[in-house]
């Protein structure tokens, strides 16, 4: 196991190239929403499950690869840009970290109050702050700086365009106003989907955000709590909310985002993390009461149906990640919990990774193979960013797990 604190940065190190033209998203953390009366609502009470677990001591058990030990606060979010983890603090500090070493690159971040979300797109980095605003950052080889701030949303020209007109104002609360393309407090996550790019606050509203001007295009009032997730397949964007439902929205060509349905989690639950499957058909939420619940569509992005519901965790579920056929979910009881997919979109527990001395927040796997499995890495409210590999299993284990599984874990609905 490798453990790294705060390095220097080698001037060797600024040959790395710069961020892929991949977007890599990272999204958790918390809250609400309103809805007209012609939604799609799907509730979970009208389902029965059968539902039993395999005690721990049945699963694989997992050793960190590495502990990177550099941040001064918890760590609340990851991304993956090329061959750099990008790992954000409530400490406001963002560490790039480079692989396959390891070895701190270099250390930027700017703006008050914590850093809660980031992503990247192209060679530009985003991310939002508890201050409620969304800092741009673009890899510069020009300077020493290698991440050099660009811009904050909103931009000073989108302002500047809005501030005069009333009209603009929205009421935030009693006897105060703002622009309506700002967030009135803290932003919670972040996701970019078909050149848009989405941000969830706590103040209850989705603003979606054009990367080609980055001007704010629209303001949506989402939820009745705080928006703690997002995550976006197929034209479709989900928004987790402590309001205990997730919501979609969706557009056609230039038309604003529209309400297209509402999932539907446990009653008096807060949700806080959201991810969908490649394909857009099943999306997967964690709650605050330690439960992963399950939906499919039912074929036209509009309705959803629970196909499933599980106690993953002892306590709550702060943060979920896909990577192929593999669901891994982590929690305020310090654990990381496998998850192998089934085709209807349920889920057996392959395997428990424990290690964290407090809270995990945030899971990013990495999309590239590595010796038959994959690299998860997970920033914990322990500060540190730990390291993890994750054996994608043969046929012969899977067949093993899969009749255990169904056995002892499995989730039947009738």
């Amino acid at each position: 196991m490798v453990t790294t604190t705060n390095s220097p940065v080698s001037d060797t190190n600024l040959s790395t190239p710069l961020l892929s033209a991949t977007a890599s998203s990272s999204s958790t953390s918390s809250d609400t929403d309103e809805s007209p009366a012609t939604s799609h609502r799907f509730d979970i009470q009208s389902f029965k499950f059968h539902i039993s677990n395999t005690p721990v001591s049945d699963y694989r058990s997992y050793k960190s690869l590495a502990v990177l030990s550099a941040h001064i606060g918890s760590v609340s979010s990851l991304a993956i840009c090329g061959e750099f983890i990008l790992s954000a603090s409530q400490g406001k500090d963002i560490i790039v970290w480079q692989q396959p070493d390891l070895r701190q690159f270099t250390k930027f971040g700017q703006g008050d109050g914590s850093v809660k979300a980031l992503i990247t797109v192209g060679n530009k980095v985003f991310t939002a702050h508890q201050d409620s605003r969304i800092r741009v950052w673009k890899v510069s080889r020009s300077s020493e700086n290698i991440f050099r701030l660009v811009d904050t949303l909103p931009t000073t020209k989108d302002y500047l365009g809005k501030f005069m007109k009333q009209s603009n104002y929205v009421q935030t609360r009693r006897h105060h106003k703002r622009l309506w393309i700002e967030h009135s407090d803290s932003i919670s996550c972040l996701t970019v989907h078909n050149g848009l790019i989405y941000s969830g606050s706590w103040d209850k509203t989705l603003k979606v955000w054009r990367v080609s001007d980055l001007k704010c295009s629209e303001s949506i009032k989402a939820h009745d709590d705080a928006i703690n997730g997002l995550a976006a397949s197929k034209g479709i964007v989900y928004s987790a909310s402590a309001d205990g439902k997730i919501k979609a929205w969706g557009k056609e060509g230039k038309s604003s985002h529209s309400l297209k349905g509402i999932l539907e989690g446990h009653k008096d639950v807060s949700l806080n993390s959201v991810v969908v499957s490649e394909d857009g058909r099943i999306v997967y939420g964690g709650g605050s009461d330690g439960y992963v619940i399950g939906w499919v569509e039912n074929g036209n992005f509009e309705s959803w149906r629970v196909v499933f519901e599980v106690k993953a965790h002892q306590m709550a579920v702060l943060c979920i990640c896909l990577m192929g056929e593999f669901l891994c979910s982590g929690s305020a009881d310090k654990s990381i919990n496998i998850w192998k997919r089934e085709i209807n979109g349920g889920l057996w527990r392959v395997g428990v990774i424990r290690g964290h001395e407090g809270p995990v927040k945030c899971l990013q796997a990495s999309p590239n193979s590595v010796g038959g499995g994959f690299m998860l890495y997970s920033g914990s409210l322990d500060r540190s960013l730990r390291v993890w590999w994750v054996p994608k299993y043969s046929a012969k284990t899977e067949d093993r797990s899969s009749t255990q599984s169904t056995e002892k874990n499995s989730i039947v609905m009738c």
